[in-house]
């Protein structure tokens, strides 16, 4: 009898607490999957299994069932969490290279890129010998015609 207890009691506390309508839940689903676990980085509230995104999910359908509207808990969670806590952070100075950064490292390895291709075709159109290879070379091409030899 008593581990039946110990069963039921860790069923109690394993059981997750869900809200009181599918659709509330839905919607609290919604708003969690927009928003960043801060344990797991790499995985939305909606997705981990952080005990902080299991108390931030609670929060969430609390906010909900107290008549929030989700703009007005995006704003909570990114007043008590920052910008972090958002997959799609807003353009402003502080986020500016995360929007902007990926275009312009692409840009500026295009840019690398296009500039050497040009620089190697040069090279290769106009070979640059130096005084002493030119004179080695003529030297070479002289010895070669004098001796009737083919290379």
């Amino acid at each position: 009898m008593r581990r039946l207890w110990m069963v039921l009691l860790c069923a109690a506390l394993v059981v997750p607490s869900w809200a009181t309508s599918p659709d509330l839940e839905k919607r609290m689903l919604g708003i969690a999957s927009e928003l960043r676990c801060l344990v797991c980085q790499n995985e939305s509230i909606a997705a981990s299994r952080a005990d902080l995104a299991v108390d931030l999910r609670q929060q969430i359908r609390e906010q909900i069932e107290a008549g929030q509207s989700d703009a007005e808990i995006r704003a909570y969670m990114v007043e008590r969490y920052g910008d972090f806590v958002l997959y799609r952070p807003p353009f402003k100075a502080t986020t500016f290279l995360l929007w902007l950064g990926p275009g312009l490292f692409f840009l500026l390895g295009l840019l690398v890129l296009i500039v050497s291709l040009i620089r190697r075709k040069a090279r290769a159109m106009n070979p640059v010998l130096s005084d002493e290879e030119r004179a080695r070379a003529d030297a070479l091409l002289k010895q070669i015609t004098s001796n009737g030899n083919q290379p």
